[in-house]
């Protein structure tokens, strides 16, 4: 099954990005010869690659891009420091980005705030859904603003939830079964994302839209990097950071004591001179 993987081809070497050794025996079975990766755990034996950074007997957190940029450099790549993520649209995508945004009745000019309160990681990452619902209504009592609701694959129940405990209109795009393209034109559009820590957070760093990261029970370090449009919220609790996909200890206190009024006034701060 493994060997399927690269029918057609021999690759005579691998990059593995992952820490797992379950990532390096998927090359390893499928006869690749000469695999690199960070020296971790068994596959150390095994594989070419840096060692990472321990201190007090644990591996030291850093932003991911530049763990990953750091094995890069182990080849002896030529790449920047502190390179910026680009996402490219084709001209067909914007298109249908724009007519779909015209049948959501989004103008030119239009404040448009995107929510994203998925986690495909697990529901420790989500804050909690009736928060989000307060906050479109503390929002949409002070600016004239209309809400792009997404949701992934599975999120649809969490989307569903936020819009009927909501008092506003919320326009609810999981009924389009928005992919990762087509995501990219909306996330665009808006002039402010708030988002739990999952992918389309990163979306907006590439596309510069100021975002409101709420983070829960993951440590900021490994998404430290390019945040110049980035408001990260965090509670300061002694459980943090947990990395568990449910919380352990049944309350979720890291994501329900960040309440919509912290939230809505990080907001305030990111719009202004905002202009649509």
């Amino acid at each position: 099954m493994i060997r399927n993987t690269f029918s057609g081809t021999k690759p005579q070497m691998g990059l593995l990005l992952p820490n797992t050794t379950h990532s390096y025996l998927t090359f390893k079975y499928a006869g690749i010869p000469l695999v690199y990766g960070y020296k971790r755990n068994l596959r150390k034996f095994f594989l070419q690659g840096p060692k990472p950074i321990v201190e007090n007997g644990k591996y030291k957190p850093m932003p991911m891009q530049d763990y990953y940029l750091e094995l890069c450099r182990f080849l002896e790549l030529d790449l920047p420091d502190h390179p910026k993520p680009k996402l490219y649209i084709s001209d067909r995508l914007q298109g249908e980005g724009n007519a779909r945004l015209h049948n959501y009745g989004i103008q030119h000019g239009d404040l448009v705030i995107g929510l994203n309160p998925g986690a495909s990681f697990g529901s420790s990452k989500c804050w909690p859904t009736e928060h989000f619902s307060k906050l479109t209504e503390l929002l949409t009592a002070k600016y004239n603003c209309k809400f792009l609701l997404f949701a992934g694959p599975g999120e649809e129940e969490i989307a569903a939830a936020i819009v009927e405990t909501s008092s506003v209109d919320i326009i609810n795009t999981a009924r389009d079964k928005i992919d990762l393209a087509k995501l990219k034109p909306l996330i665009k559009r808006c002039n402010l994302l708030i988002t739990n820590d999952t992918g389309p957070r990163h979306y907006a760093v590439a596309f510069d839209v100021p975002h409101i990261v709420l983070m829960g029970p993951t440590s900021p370090i490994y998404t430290e990097s390019n945040l110049e449009h980035s408001v990260v919220m965090q509670k300061d609790l002694a459980c943090i950071p947990c990395h568990k996909k449910a919380c352990p200890l049944g309350h979720h206190a890291c994501m329900r004591e960040l309440t919509p009024s912290d939230v809505f006034k990080a907001c305030q701060s990111s719009l202004n001179g905002v202009s649509v």
